[in-house]
Order: C-alpha cells, then structure tokens, then sequence
C-alpha cells in the first residue's frame, strides 16, 4: 500500500476550493476569470479557500481532466453576405462574446451554408466545442434540430421541429415576436390606418411565422381577404423592394406597410416612391428589429425594437450553465418595445 507522502500531496482541484467556500464549482470559476458578477463576500470567501489550499489555475490541466474544450460554438446558418450584411448577427455576436469575456469559455463561429450543414455537424460532434449556440435556424436545418441530442445547445428563437411549430426539450431565447408586431399593427390602425399590409420573413424560421402572426391578430376583420395584402421576402433590402411592388401592383388600397425586419421596411421605401407616393402621409411604414437601417433611413422608420445584444448574452448564459450542469429554465423571452419615429 502505497502512503500518502509517498504518493507526494494531492493537487488542489476547483471542486475543493469549491467545498471549502461553500459555493459551486461555477462560482469558482467565476471567481477565478474575475467575473463582475459575483458578490465581494463571495470573492473573500472564495479567495480565503484559494490561499488555503494554495490552488493555482491550470486551464489546460482542467481541460484534459473533464474532457472539455473551454470553446463555444456560435452557429450561423446563413450565406456570408447575409451574415455580414444584418446588423442583427453583429449584435447577436456582440452580447455573446460579452457575456464569454466573464467565463473561461472562447467563442467560435461558424458560418455555415445551410444547404450543406455537414462540414459544421461533423466539427460540432467531433469534440472540438463544450456546447452550441445556433443563430437564424430554418426549418430545414435538421443537422442542427438533432445536435442537442449529444451536445449542449441553445437556439436563438424558438426551434422548429422536423413535424411543425413544437418546441420539444430544446432550450432557447428568443423575443415574443408575436407581441411585437401585433404591438406594431394596432399603433398603426390607432393612427387612423385601414388596410394594414404585411411583408413577411421566411415562413421557415421562427420570426417570419410569428411576426406574421402578429400581424394576423391585429388586423382581424378589418381586412377581409386579408392574404391578399401579404407578400414575402427574405429579410434582405431587396426583397422588400420587390415584395412592396408586388403589392401595389394588385390595386388594393394599401395605407400602411409592416415588415418583418427593418431592412425590408427600407427597401419599402423605393417601391412606394416609384409610384409618386408619400411616406407616411399616403402609406405608413414599420420595421422590426431597430438597426442603423432605419435609424438612418428618410424619415426615420418606426420599428419594434428586441435586444439583441442581450438576447445574444442571455444564450451564451443558458449553455454556459447547461455546460456546468447548473439549473436553467429552458425557455427565456425577453421583451421588444415600439420606437415610434417619422415613418408613421
């Protein structure tokens, strides 16, 4: 039998600064990367545990023991010029590294073309991250659906599931959407509107259904035939343009637009000029989203806005604490609010 001193002392781990200071090994941690977010008593204790033991942090020691990476994957299903073009994904971004700044974790993103998603599957399920974050999922992206099967994973927005709109077990954040622009619809109709139309997002994501949605349940009877005043786009400038002309060119009285994203509200802007229209004397304009897109548009664009960045923190918050095995509700939603400005 082999003694103690023979053996040579036992190395301090996390757990038993942890046990001596009465927390958890994830207030350790924080601790430890100086988090801002852990109270001064906790700190003292923490660090009296520390001095005991005289623990000393080892970051590749820790990570070969409990087989983890210390890497988050941030995945962004979505063409590079999308990406880079939304100031939505900068802000999404943005909240995520902030709140990983306080953590042990680094961030990874991912861009991944959603049409071939296996390149970014195989990375994921090869022990190269801790846990996922998925930004802009379709419907489509069943590689992404079934990852939570064998790896942390948070979705921005609610996760479509392969046989409809359920939610199943996966844990996201999102905004209530539906809130939002039926939020936006009735300050329109308030505001003397009549016949509201709609351009919608991608029926195959979560906020092209649900704004949508919203927009169904403001305008209730006061749209009969209503469908005839929705048109689609895909979150882009341009399919806003071309979608607020498809409208126009059906001769239905229009006296107000919502788009689902302010970038199609903009692009609204140009089709409804064409036709020696007024913005918003003879057509009102809303967005969704508040970005620089219609903070700099003329007029100024009434928008929904959700925050981002906080949406973006708030995921890397719920993997981090999935990763750890702390509890975590699995769904958050945080509010939008209008901004009512010269559009409306």
């Amino acid at each position: 039998m082999v003694s103690e001193l023979a053996a040579g002392p036992r190395v301090p781990t996390l757990e038993m600064v942890a046990a001596r200071a009465g927390v958890s090994r994830a207030t350790v941690s924080r601790v430890v990367n100086g988090s801002p977010r852990v109270t001064a008593e906790i700190v003292s204790a923490v660090q009296s545990a520390i001095d005991e033991l005289n623990y000393v942090p080892n970051r590749a020691a820790r990570s070969l023991a409990s087989r983890q990476t210390q890497l988050i994957a941030l995945v962004i299903p979505e063409s590079v010029g999308m990406v880079f073009d939304d100031p939505f994904f900068a802000s999404i971004v943005q909240g995520v590294a902030m709140y990983l700044a306080s953590t042990d974790y680094t961030l990874n993103m991912l861009i991944a073309v959603e049409s071939k998603p296996e390149k970014a599957r195989r990375y994921l399920m090869g022990g190269n991250v801790d846990g996922a974050l998925i930004v802009s999922h379709h419907s489509g992206d069943h590689s992404y659906a079934h990852l939570e099967r064998s790896l942390p994973v948070v979705f921005a927005g609610r996760p479509l599931s392969l046989a409809g709109h359920g939610q199943g077990e996966s844990y996201y954040v999102g905004v209530d959407d539906i809130a939002g622009e039926r939020g936006a619809i009735e300050h329109l109709i308030a505001g003397g509107r009549r016949s509201v139309a709609a351009i919608a997002g991608p029926q195959d994501m979560p906020p092209g259904l649900d704004r949508l949605e919203g927009w169904r349940q403001a305008v209730g009877e006061l749209a009969l035939g209503r469908e005839s005043l929705v048109e689609y786009g895909d979150f882009t400038l341009e399919s806003g343009t071309e979608a607020m002309r498809r409208l126009l060119d059906r001769g239905v009285f229009i006296d107000a637009v919502a788009a689902a994203n302010d970038q199609m509200a903009v692009g609204a802007y140009t089709a409804i000029r064409e036709r020696g229209l007024r913005i918003p004397e003879d057509i009102a304009v809303v967005g969704f989203d508040n970005n620089y897109f219609g903070l700099t548009a003329t007029p100024t664009l009434t928008t929904v806005h959700q925050p981002s960045t906080d949406l973006g923190a708030a995921m890397a918050e719920v993997l981090v604490r999935l990763i750890e095995g702390e509890p975590v509700e699995r769904v958050t939603i945080l509010p939008t609010s209008l901004i009512v400005r010269q559009s409306s």
